[in-house]
């Protein structure tokens, strides 16, 4: 009797490992279909990674993307720019700017891309230079040495925003530098760059350094223009619109974490790009904080009227070789807002 008794508790601890066994794997095997139904994403930054890109990256560590059953991935543009990656359906979305949807809209074999939200709400660029050199207006460029990118578009708004003012476009000194250090630029024999004031103006402000800044939206509310935007393909956004509300909901989700923990925000910024600066960063996240949706209820909204407005000035002005009225923008896969 012992010997039956013993067999069969054998037996049962036999089945009761079988059915913990089967469990385990079953679990295991559920939990790797989930990792396999997760959309795999692709974000092309435009440049380095900067406050510009914090909130992707918030979303990225917090896990407001994998929640969504996405799994996103953030690269830096390869040479040719993130636009043409999306157009091409080689990556689902792309830091861009209203300035490159344009002319890509308008060219002769134009690309099939749409801007989908605005990472800031307002221009933040403008042009900057010592205060001892004394540019404190556009007319005042006569005569000092400006870096140039050397693009229509950059000169065609340096001449607007000089003639208005008064002065004389062809008496500014334009030299072709592609500046990278502003703060090294403005101590040779450069007076003046245009910079992004959230990043390099800030950077000026930590290194003590007293300058004047012109806001060209201050100077003509037509150039408070979106930059920088994100945008996407339309095939994508077509055959995969549950994907992008989900992308931009938690990316939404992301950037209003770094509106209330700009602190926090900037120390995830640089746990994923360890290159920058931990001081600019929590400085220029500070900054940010109050300009990514600035006066709006909602991150992420472009306006319609200040969209069209700029592509009517760049048709005025031959930069777009077609007018575009309000085209290369939609609001509706950002996230619904209640009542």
């Amino acid at each position: 009797m012992k010997k039956i008794g013993l067999l069969i508790w054998i037996v049962a601890l036999t089945i009761l490992l079988i059915g913990c066994t089967q469990a385990k794997n079953e679990e295991e095997n559920m939990e790797g279909s989930q990792s396999i139904e997760k959309e795999k994403v692709t974000v092309v930054l435009d440049w380095t990674p900067n406050t510009n890109h914090t909130g992707m990256y918030v979303a990225l560590e917090k896990g407001y993307y994998e929640d969504s059953g996405l799994d996103v991935e953030i690269i830096q543009p390869p040479e040719g720019g993130a636009l043409s990656l999306v157009a091409a359906n080689k990556a689902q979305f792309a830091v861009t700017f209203q300035e490159e949807i344009g002319p890509a809209l308008a060219a002769e074999n134009a690309l099939p891309v749409t801007a989908i939200a605005t990472i800031i709400d307002h221009n933040l660029s403008g042009i900057i230079s010592l205060k001892e050199k004394g540019i404190d207006s556009p007319k005042k460029l006569e005569g000092a040495n400006y870096a140039s990118w050397d693009t229509p578009f950059e000169k065609g708004i340096l001449k607007s925003i000089v003639e208005q003012d008064g002065g004389d476009f062809h008496k500014v000194n334009l030299i072709p530098n592609t500046v990278t250090d502003v703060i090294s630029a403005l101590q040779t024999n450069i007076d003046a760059v245009w910079v992004y004031y959230g990043w390099d103006g800030i950077a000026t402000e930590l290194a003590g350094l007293e300058t004047n800044y012109i806001s060209i939206r201050d100077v003509n509310p037509t150039f408070d223009f979106y930059t920088p935007i994100l945008a996407s393909g339309n095939d994508y956004l077509q055959e995969n619109a549950d994907q992008v509300r989900k992308f931009l909901a938690a990316t939404a989700k992301g950037y209003e974490f770094a509106i209330e923990n700009p602190d926090e925000a900037a120390e995830i910024l640089v746990n994923y790009a360890p290159e920058v600066d931990l001081a600019l960063a929590k400085a220029s996240q500070a900054f940010l904080a109050n300009e990514y949706r600035a006066e709006k209820e909602q991150w992420g909204v472009i306006d319609k009227t200040r969209w069209t407005n700029f592509y009517q000035w760049m048709y005025a002005h031959d930069l777009l070789a077609k007018d575009l009225g309000s085209q290369g923008f939609t609001n509706e896969f950002l996230p619904q807002q209640e009542g």
